[in-house]
Order: C-alpha cells, then sequence, then structure tokens
C-alpha cells in the first residue's frame, strides 16, 4: 500500500512547489504590464525549458529516476506551467475582442515554449559534452 502511494506523494509534493513558484512568478510580474500576463507567459517559457533539460537527461542517462522525473517533471513542472490559465486568459482577450493582443500572447507562449523547450535541451547538451 505505501510503496502505490509513493508516486502520489512525489507529484503532490512537486505540484505544491510548482504552484507557490507559479504563484510568485505572477506576483514578481504583476505590476510589469496590464495588457499581458507576464507570470504566465514566463512561467511556461521556464517550465518548458525544465521539461527539455530534464526529458534530455532522462532520454540517454540514469541522471533522473523515475521518481525524480514524477517528482521534477509531472509535479514541479507540471504545478509551475500553466496552460489553464494560459487558455482563460486568452479567452479573455478574445471575448473582450482584443483579438491582435490575443494573437501575440498566443504567438510568443508557444514559440517561446518551444525555443525554451530546445534550450533546456541544448543546454544540457553543452554541459555534458
Amino acid at each position: 500500500m505505501t510503496q502505490s502511494l509513493m508516486p502520489l506523494l512525489y507529484v503532490g509534493a512537486g505540484g505544491f512547489i510548482g504552484a507557490v513558484l507559479r504563484y510568485l512568478a505572477s506576483v514578481a510580474t504583476a505590476g510589469f504590464s496590464m495588457a499581458i500576463p507576464y507570470g504566465t507567459l514566463i512561467s511556461n517559457s521556464l517550465g518548458c525549458f525544465a521539461i527539455g533539460a530534464l526529458a534530455a537527461l532522462a532520454a540517454d542517462t540514469e541522471a533522473v529516476s523515475p521518481a525524480a522525473r514524477l517528482f521534477l517533471a509531472t509535479g514541479v513542472c507540471g504545478g509551475f506551467t500553466t496552460m489553464s490559465s494560459f487558455v482563460y486568459e486568452l479567452a479573455q482577450y478574445l471575448r473582450s475582442d482584443q483579438f491582435l493582443l490575443g494573437a501575440i500572447y498566443f504567438g510568443a507562449t508557444l514559440v517561446g515554449s518551444i525555443l525554451m523547450f530546445y534550450a533546456g535541451s541544448v543546454l544540457v547538451a553543452l554541459i555534458r559534452a
């Protein structure tokens, strides 16, 4: 019974940390702009960077155990990234007819997340080289 609870504890503890970090990112960037939710943009970008680095480490090494992947990728990164917030904020742009800002936010989030995922992977490759 205890063994089957451990994955839940890893994900839950990581999710708690990720959610607190996401909140802190939103608080820290609250005064920067009323138009773009920078906290969500930063959380998604950094979360993708971290998941990219973890994926690169886990792909061909044993540096990241299955328990660590649950804690870091599913828990911390899952709690830190904010896709549900992203979709909600995007819908707010559309509801208020701010299509240009919505398109900019959509594009910056998707392109930034892809680039940060790649950057995390490249960083790990450079460190390991």
